[in-house]
């Protein structure tokens, strides 16, 4: 049973499945750890991942993640996210009929100048308020204390207890804290790079990416069970690795196989090095950075 469970790992490690229909959002960029639950199985979320309809995300302390809807709008979540998405399109690509969830933490979405011209009939809720998408760019937080949302292009329309907010002049945000009644106020340059860093994926931070040619090799296991053991445990951790068989002997007749277990799709060795280092604080293991 396990030789099977190794033989599944390398195959979905080393080959993209096609999805048999139009997948609602495909993972772009990922710094671990972040999850992905769907029909009560939870697997850490991997660049080039397509989502599915109630895929439920998460993410982690430090973490982040960037998702491409299949209409071109882009959607950014930060450290200790928890976001969902719905979809009743036959195909989104043309026409995105659905809802995203974000039922905590900061995102961003973004509308491109392609996806402008597309047709959607989106909203976005944000715990207590929803709001209504008409080509745009905005940032959102939800937590304990409220939510924010803030208007960098475009115009929304917030709907929160009843009462519709309209916010048609970029630059403004709705300021809505528990319990009370919202106000909108101007947002100014120093607060908007202070929530945009929330969500953004910056050089040096470690994530991966669909493309990526330097890895964190975590493990080389001479036995399918070790490599297994190693995979699960980074599987639970957030961090979604890679399973490799490598010859032990490369000049042998007769190839004996270890199993090489690896975070992977890091743009430069850099990336690679802070990802290991997350890596450790989090679990305790350690990792090689290798091209």
């Amino acid at each position: 049973m396990r030789a099977l469970q190794l033989l599944i790992a390398v195959f979905v490690s080393l080959v993209a499945l096609p999805a048999i229909a139009v997948a609602p959002a495909v993972v772009e960029a990922v710094q671990a750890p972040a999850w992905l639950d769907r029909s009560g199985f939870t697997s850490p979320l991997v660049p080039g991942m397509a989502l599915q309809n109630g895929d439920l995300i998460r993410t982690g302390a430090g973490a982040r993640a960037y998702l491409m809807l299949a209409e071109g709008s882009q959607v950014k979540l930060g450290e200790s996210s928890r976001f969902a998405v719905y979809s009743r399109s036959i195909d989104p690509r043309k026409y995105f009929r659905g809802a995203l969830d974000v039922l905590a933490g900061a995102f961003r979405y973004t509308t491109t100048a392609v996806a402008k011209q597309r047709k959607r009939d989106l909203s976005i809720r944000v715990s207590t308020a929803t709001i209504g998408i008409r080509g745009t760019d905005i940032w959102g937080r939800t937590d304990p204390q409220g939510e924010f949302i803030a208007l960098l292009d475009g115009r929304i329309d917030i709907t929160r207890a009843g009462e519709i907010t309209e916010l048609a002049v970029p630059m403004t945000y709705f300021d809505a804290p528990r319990g009370q009644a919202a106000v909108v106020k101007p947002l100014d340059v120093a607060l908007l790079k202070s929530i945009s860093r929330q969500t953004e994926i910056e050089a040096g931070d470690g994530a991966t990416w669909r493309k990526g040619s330097w890895r964190a090799v975590v493990s080389v296991a001479q036995s399918n069970e070790a490599a297994l053991e190693m995979y699960d445990r980074l599987q639970e951790a957030g961090f979604g690795a890679r399973i490799r068989p490598v010859a032990a002997d490369a000049t042998a007749v007769s190839k004996v196989w270890n199993y090489e277990v690896a975070l992977t799709g890091f743009a430069n060795e850099a990336e690679a090095q802070r990802a290991s280092n997350r890596l450790k604080a989090l679990t305790g293991l350690e990792a090689k950075v290798m091209r």
